[in-house]
């Protein structure tokens, strides 16, 4: 901070006024559920996005941040809010400040702003969404706006659907705004209808695994899994009355499936059903202490997205297997979209060291190239510092 501090100076020559932060975020389990009418279990985690502030009296905003230094100071004024592919990151604040003012609210003047983020990018932590639930909360600071957290999660995601072009659901944004320390978020992506779930970790620390590497396949396997899904409802539909594949219990799905004449189409929704039983699961055993069984859920979960969802690849299988096979290690799964990204484990701290070590190692000897480690702990929702 101190640094940020020391160079917010150097680049405007005066000293800020305020300072906020807004994690990113991890989904627990609950994959691929949200397009399918069920549960995600996202928390915040205290990696995130850092901001220094001061407004300014004219309509002119300067913003900098230290992850792209190279890029310089982006400038741009209130009466031109556009994306613009040179401003690059710059976008994503632009786009919270327009859909600000498309709502209705009042910001008459530019501010100054250096940002830092200690998120990897690409890594599906949400860096694109802890920048814009952050600059949520400096425009409600700045300039006094009447608005909830809810409703500004809401303009995050406008921003990316509308001003960034990226069809993403409300998980991410919501995580990054709601989230509670020490508490995961049971959330239904459709209704918004959510609640806080103890994560109580003791002894143990999650550890964010990240594969290295991009991940290419996901959106157009995004589209076809979601599009496998939506004709397997429309066949179970002919007999039930269902809006979606999450209203299904296990039970009513397993009675039910041979309505589904295509078994790859039934092996997707089966997935669909299943995790999102699954989320309901780990509510009840974490809100018992039950850590040790919401890691079997974890686990459980993975085997779905490798075997009936397939969605996630060699390098995560790896890491994966790998961990399972440690000693110390709760659970562990994929967690984002697939094809690349991070899994999600639950390790006790005393064994932390060894986990890092031995599933670098082999995974590095089986894939050839390294993965990254983060040790995590679950955080309060973005704020001013």
């Amino acid at each position: 901070m101190k640094d940020l501090k020391e160079k917010f100076l150097k680049l405007f020559g005066i000293k800020h006024e305020k300072e906020f932060f807004s994690p990113g975020r991890v989904n627990l389990i609950g994959e691929h559920t949200d397009y399918n009418g069920g549960n995600v279990f996202p928390c915040a985690i205290d990696k995130g996005t850092y901001a220094l502030v001061k407004k300014r009296d004219d309509n002119r905003f300067r913003m900098y941040s230290e992850n792209f230094a190279e890029l310089g100071i982006m400038e741009f004024t209130l009466d031109k809010l556009e994306n613009e592919k040179e401003h690059d990151w710059a976008n994503y604040p632009k786009g919270v400040i327009k859909m600000f003012i498309d709502a209705g609210q009042k910001i008459d003047s530019g501010f100054d702003i250096v940002f830092y983020g200690n998120i990897p990018n690409g890594a599906g932590l949400s860096s694109s969404a802890s920048i814009e639930i952050l600059t949520a909360v400096v425009l409600k600071d700045l300039f006094n706006l009447d608005i909830d957290m809810i409703e500004m999660v809401k303009l995050g995601q406008k921003t990316e659907n509308l001003f960034i072009g990226v069809n993403s659901g409300i998980m991410d944004q919501f995580a990054v705004g709601m989230g509670k320390k020490d508490h995961a978020i049971l959330l239904d992506c459709n209704t918004l209808k959510y609640e806080y779930v103890p994560v109580v970790l003791k002894d143990e620390v999650i550890v964010i695994s990240n594969t290295n590497k991009r991940r290419g396949l996901a959106d157009s396997k995004y589209n076809e899994r979601r599009s496998e899904c939506e004709k397997a409802l429309e066949e179970l539909q002919s007999k039930l009355d269902i809006k979606a594949l999450g209203e299904l219990s296990a039970e009513e799905f397993e009675a039910n499936k041979e309505l589904i004449s295509n078994e790859i189409n039934r092996k997707r929704a089966k997935h669909a059903v299943y995790e999102n039983q699954r989320t309901l699961k780990a509510q009840k055993e974490l809100s018992e202490g039950n850590l040790e069984e919401f890691g079997k859920l974890m686990n459980q979960s993975h085997e779905s997205l490798r075997d009936d969802y397939e969605v996630t690849g060699v390098e995560l299988d790896t890491l994966v297997e790998l961990a399972w096979k440690q000693e110390g290690v709760v659970g562990s799964r994929m967690t984002g979209a697939g094809f690349g990204g991070c899994t999600v484990s639950i390790v006790k701290k005393d064994k932390v060291d060894d986990f890092v070590k031995n599933v670098g190692e082999k995974y590095k000897d089986r894939i050839g190239y390294d993965a990254d480690f983060y040790i995590v702990e679950v955080s309060e929702g973005a704020g001013k510092l």
